[in-house]
């Protein structure tokens, strides 16, 4: 298995760090631990990092041009960011400047599909050619004899 790239390392402490900040205010201590609505949003924000088709060149999710979150989750994400993304600034103000650098970056694009270098069905035209030049009276047994 790979070693994510460490751009996306950081994105994923990052989101982890808003998670808990918002876990922690909103539902109550835990221990430390999160809340089972946010360990899952915490794991699929992790998934999907890790099958970001960017990686290290990956602007922020907000201005990407490809969505990976189901609609419920980006909403919840969206939610616990504008909760925990002020905050951010003064419990891990690195990791608040670094992601304002990272939505300062250009959205990759995508790259064009090129077209496919298949060879054309050259047996499809040599039967079709063979079956039009064939005599139409002829049964069809005979034409491929």
């Amino acid at each position: 298995m790979e070693t994510p790239h460490p751009r996306i390392i950081r994105e994923r402490l990052t989101v982890e760090k808003m998670i808990y900040l918002y876990c922690n205010a909103k539902h109550g201590e835990n221990g430390g631990s999160l809340c089972p609505d946010c360990q899952d949003l915490l794991d699929y924000a992790s998934e999907r990092l890790k099958n970001c088709p960017f990686q290290e060149s990956k602007s922020t999710c907000a201005k990407c041009i490809v969505h990976c979150y189901r609609p419920v989750y980006r909403q919840k994400l969206r939610a616990v960011m504008r909760f925990s993304g002020p905050r951010m600034l003064t419990r891990h103000p690195a990791l608040a400047v670094m992601h304002l650098f990272d939505s300062l970056r250009k959205p990759p694009q995508l790259k064009k599909k090129t077209a496919s270098k298949r060879k054309p069905n050259v047996w499809k035209r040599k039967i079709s050619s063979y079956l039009s030049n064939a005599a139409p009276s002829t049964p069809l047994i005979e034409r491929f004899a």
